[in-house]
C-alpha cells in the first residue's frame, strides 16, 4: 500500500535531489523515499519481538520524557548483583533459583540498553544534541 502526499520542497533542496537522482541512475521518487527512510526515526520493527512494545512506545513520549530515560540509569544494586551472577556461573553451577534470576536481569538489561538506544536516536532526530549525556548514563561504568 502507499500513500500520495503533496508537499513544497525549496527549489535547492529540489536541485540537489534531480542531482542525486540522476548521479545514481534512481527515479526521483526512489531518492526522495530513501532520504524519508533514513532521516526519519529510527524503525523499532528490526528489535527482536519481546522488546517491540517497550521500543514502540517510545515514539508517542515527549521530549521531556524522553530525557528523563536517556539520563536514567539501572541501580548500582542491581548491577553488582547481574555481574555477581554472571562470575558465579562462570565458576560453579547456579541454582534454579539463580539461574532465574540472571536470566531476569539480562532481559531487563537487554530491554533497558535498547529503549535507551532508542530513545537516544529519537532525540538525535528531533533536533536535540545528546553529547551532555555521557557514557555513565547509558549504564556504563
Amino acid at each position: 500500500m502507499s500513500n500520495t502526499v503533496t508537499i513544497d520542497i525549496p527549489e535547492h533542496t529540489y536541485a540537489r535531489l534531480i542531482q542525486i537522482a540522476q548521479a545514481t541512475r534512481k527515479t526521483l521518487t526512489d531518492v526522495i523515499l530513501r532520504a524519508l527512510e533514513i532521516g526519519s526515526p529510527p524503525d523499532w520493527q528490526d528489535v527482536p519481538a519481546d522488546y517491540q512494545p517497550d521500543v514502540a512506545a517510545l515514539d508517542r513520549l515527549s521530549d521531556d520524557e524522553l530525557w528523563r530515560i536517556a539520563r536514567s540509569q539501572k541501580p548500582s544494586e542491581t548491577m553488582t548483583r547481574y555481574d555477581d551472577l554472571l562470575i558465579a556461573n562462570q565458576d560453579r553451577d547456579l541454582t534454579g533459583a539463580e539461574q532465574q534470576e540472571l536470566q531476569t536481569l539480562r532481559l531487563e538489561s537487554e530491554r533497558f540498553m535498547l529503549c535507551k538506544a532508542q530513545v537516544i536516536a529519537l532525540l538525535r532526530w528531533r533536533g536535540h544534541s545528546v553529547l551532555d549525556i555521557g557514557l555513565e548514563s547509558l549504564g556504563v561504568s
